[in-house]
């Protein structure tokens, strides 16, 4: 379950769709009604935030979102897209991390869903962070 005040447009969740999980976009809020519209595979639909799910976020969904892996000496991991970075301590390790762009640099200390790195990323570049 995600709280609607957590979703933006853009942001990539799972919806239950009839008991079955499907990936999707958020389009659209309907703030009075507190109901979200996600674009899926299958079709765009309206659902209650009780029926949509965080995504973790892992290596595999950064390299999605059109990141590139760096992988130093250290045994830390970094992933680049354009000049937003993420750096993890160890392969995998995305429970103590750290994300930066420009001078702004956070480190977060558990571990956060792709709808999150996407609304970090949006806040810290202005811009939309969409599957590649």
């Amino acid at each position: 379950m995600l709280k609607f005040s957590d979703l933006k447009p853009g942001d990539i969740v799972l919806a239950n769709n009839e008991g079955q999980l499907i990936e999707g976009t958020v389009t659209d809020l309907n703030r009075e009604d507190k109901e979200v519209c996600v674009e899926t595979t299958v079709q765009e639909f309206w659902f209650k935030p009780d029926d949509l799910y965080p995504i973790p976020l892992t290596e595999e969904r950064l390299l999605k979102l059109g990141f590139e892996k760096v992988e130093n000496d250290d045994g830390s991991v970094k992933y680049k897209k354009d000049s937003f970075r993420v750096l993890t301590p160890t392969k995998g390790n995305f429970n103590d991390f750290e994300i930066w762009w420009r001078e702004d640099r956070r480190h977060l200390r558990q571990p956060i869903a792709v709808h999150e790195l996407q609304n970090h990323y949006y806040q810290m570049t202005k811009v939309e962070l969409n599957p590649a």
